[in-house]
């Protein structure tokens, strides 16, 4: 059970199939959010049951009553928070395995019957992993596997021009309250100006339907070389724009482990969330921390002081990214591929 964020399922699939790898011939049902079924929810070999928080109680009906008559060897009960924590006792398992108590959010330790080994400082991905160690899985390469249609592989395929980089820039994060992970769209621009004037790039702008993300896209689609697909493309099809692409640039969002499930580098941007918790897990290198100088100058602390995972609820804390530290890594980037 691992019901959002894109991010996070991201994650879990690649726990998914490490159990694969172990135990090829396992059942495996993943109870999983509605938006991140639109990704996840064709993959073949597992079988997905869909929770639509839209529908609030009934929500938690429909998941009963597509586990009728199923019984599990164990349940991983991957998301603590209140919302997921309901639906624990609905999942019919010899064992309902949860976070250890000190990441069991919202009382989560009350609803399992064991928990994963304790840890601390573990990326994301590796406090999921801590799931399949606590069942015995073996050790494998990752693996994703996201399967893509044909028509958004050439949809995709479309924006590739002969001889140029192409660069996905997704430069909001989702709308929620005090979440303050957004750079500055003048600061995209001149991004955008050393992509084109540095090696050719063509540069496709992506992002959902929301006010601020469309004016994003419109202040950036300006650029000569850019298309603005703000608003215009399914999961499916941003997934497969990342996967035709040479680099994503992006804050803390979906986009970065989207890409990294699909072996395409990411320059993150991160400022007010630890990119050792939630960075691109394999584009450490490519990534801009000034997480602890907005530690230092926001909150009066260092970084070891804080809750792991803790975040900077300071409206200018992106700022102390600034456009030289993106073109250092860009240019890294490139500098790695030989361009």
């Amino acid at each position: 059970m691992r019901l959002s964020a894109i991010g996070d399922t991201c994650h879990a699939l690649a726990v998914i199939r490490r159990l694969q790898d172990t135990w090829p011939d396992s059942d495996i049902t993943w109870i999983i959010g509605r938006t991140e079924a639109g990704l996840m929810s064709d993959i073949p070999d597992i079988d997905f049951v869909v929770f639509d928080k839209s529908r609030g109680r009934a929500a938690y009906h429909d998941v009963r009553a597509a586990l009728a008559g199923r019984h599990f060897d164990v349940a991983l009960c991957m998301h603590a928070s209140m919302r997921a924590n309901f639906l624990i006792r609905l999942l019919p398992a010899d064992v309902r395995l949860g976070f250890d108590r000190r990441r069991a959010r919202d009382f989560q330790w009350l609803l399992t019957s064991r928990r994963i080994a304790p840890a601390r400082g573990e990326h994301a991905m590796e406090a999921m992993m801590g799931f399949a160690t606590a069942i015995g899985a073996g050790e494998h390469a990752l693996r994703w596997d996201i399967p893509l249609p044909e028509a958004d592989r050439a949809f995709a395929a479309g924006y590739r021009a002969s001889g140029r980089p192409l660069v996905v820039i997704s430069p909001c994060t989702s709308q929620r309250a005090r979440n303050y992970r957004n750079w500055g769209a003048a600061n995209f621009a001149a991004i955008i100006d050393h992509l084109s004037r540095r090696y050719g790039a063509r540069v496709v702008i992506t992002g959902g339907p929301s006010d601020l993300e469309i004016e994003y896209g419109s202040r950036l689609a300006s650029a000569e070389g850019v298309d603005n697909l703000v608003g215009a493309t399914t999961l499916k099809r941003l997934a497969a724009l990342i996967a035709e692409a040479d680099l994503v640039i992006c804050p803390d969002s979906g986009p970065a482990h989207i890409a990294t499930a699909l072996g395409t580098g990411v320059v993150g941007l991160y400022a007010t969330s630890n990119p050792s918790r939630t960075g691109p897990y394999l584009s450490q290198k490519y990534t801009i921390n000034r997480y602890p100088d907005a530690i230092s100058r926001y909150l009066g602390k260092n970084v070891a002081d804080l809750r792991w995972g803790q975040r900077v609820r300071h409206a200018d804390a992106m700022d102390l990214i600034t456009v030289a530290d993106v073109v250092e890594k860009i240019d890294l980037f490139f500098d790695d591929r030989g361009n």
